[in-house]
């Protein structure tokens, strides 16, 4: 399963953050590495889509989408170097797929750690890019003198080599100019700074109307290379305590409106290059994540994999104009099922029905 994981300074929001995600387990404390190992999580995507197919297909049972997401513990200037948690905490940022910067933009004398976001933007980027340039610089001839053996390392070093100039200019790849096919080769190189990255600003609970103005100055600094989302985490977490009804008032209550979590979620999940697709009935209606370019074939496999063995066509139609239809029998009476075989490119928000043989 793809994973996010939270970057940020001691005391930025991550385990709170986790705590909204996960509805709580996470210590929240206001010290430094109150988190030393990383905790892992599973969070729910919430898709309006599949609660409208299951109130179609009187459902009984709904299962929605998940996405795995990790909180690691501070990171402090000189991590790079050893300081904090040093290496250990550098690992398990390359496990991750995606990687979410929490930037601080709360005062709290009771809390210690700067609390303008483009400060904390400024030391997350700097000990990323020099782990990376130690990274690079340690790989970069070993791959040199083994492309004399091997052409096919010469794209790698070119890579590296413009890899080093940026990450020595103290800019991440991310923000980098580098084309997208020099990015493509790094990633065999696991680099920390070569990976999607959202930007979370959490502002204090008295800020929820200056969120705009919170925010734009990383926008500004950003220019586009990652989204930038704010919200006030503390008080999405203890939305998070409850569900339903209970949850949405409360959410009203705290001038939350729908709650910035979900917007949250959902852009993680889009970074990622995840999209979804669904299966409906009386018995089961699920949201089926698959990455964004996958054939009818492989999001069959996600099913089973001898539906993906086995494949012979797909019946599809897009959710909204099953809705609009209003039962997949009706759909197929109307003939608006669309016959599709191995090279369909699967579209977001496709609901299928698959043929198999094995």
């Amino acid at each position: 399963m793809e994973r996010f994981g939270f970057v940020g300074l001691p005391n930025s929001g991550k385990s709170s953050l986790y705590n909204a995600l996960a509805g709580g387990g996470a210590l929240a404390a206001p010290y430094a590495f109150a988190t030393t190992d990383p905790n892992v999580g599973v969070a729910k995507v919430p898709d309006r889509r599949l609660e409208q197919l299951a109130v179609m297909s009187n459902t009984r049972k709904l299962v929605p989408a998940s996405v795995q997401f990790v909180d690691i513990g501070g990171l402090v200037e000189g991590a790079s170097t050893g300081e904090g948690l040093g290496n250990q905490f550098l690992a398990h940022i390359r496990e991750v797929d995606t990687v979410v910067y929490l930037l601080r933009a709360f005062v709290d004398d009771d809390v210690p750690g700067p609390s303008d976001p483009l400060e904390c933007l400024r030391i997350l980027e700097i000990e990323l890019a020099l782990a990376d340039l130690e990274t690079v610089e340690n790989r970069v001839e070993k791959r040199r003198k083994a492309a004399k053996q091997d052409k096919t390392l010469v794209e790698v070093v070119a890579a590296l080599d413009a890899a080093q100039a940026v990450l020595a200019e103290g800019t991440p790849i991310y923000r980098s100019d580098l084309t997208n096919e020099q990015r493509a080769v790094l990633e065999q190189e696991f680099l920390l700074t070569n990976k999607p990255v959202l930007a979370l600003v959490n502002v204090g609970e008295d800020d929820l109307d200056r969120i705009p103005e919170l925010i734009a100055p990383v926008e500004a600094e950003l220019a586009g290379r990652a989204e930038v989302i704010g919200m006030c985490v503390q008080l999405e977490a203890e939305a998070a305590q409850f569900s339903g009804e209970e949850r949405t008032e409360m959410l009203e209550a705290l001038g939350l409106g729908e709650g910035g979590l979900e917007r949250f979620i959902h852009a993680a999940y889009q970074l990622m290059g995840l999209r979804t697709y669904f299966t409906t009935g009386e018995k089961e209606t699920r949201a089926w994540t698959f990455r964004a370019g996958s054939k009818a074939p492989q999001c069959a496999g996600k099913i089973h994999t001898d539906f993906e063995r086995g494949f012979i066509r797909a019946e599809v139609i897009h959710w909204d104009e099953l809705l609009e239809i209003g039962s997949w029998s009706k759909a197929r009476e109307a003939g608006k099922l669309r016959v599709e075989g191995k090279e369909y490119v699967v579209a977001d928000g496709d609901v299928l029905e698959f043929r198999f043989n094995v």
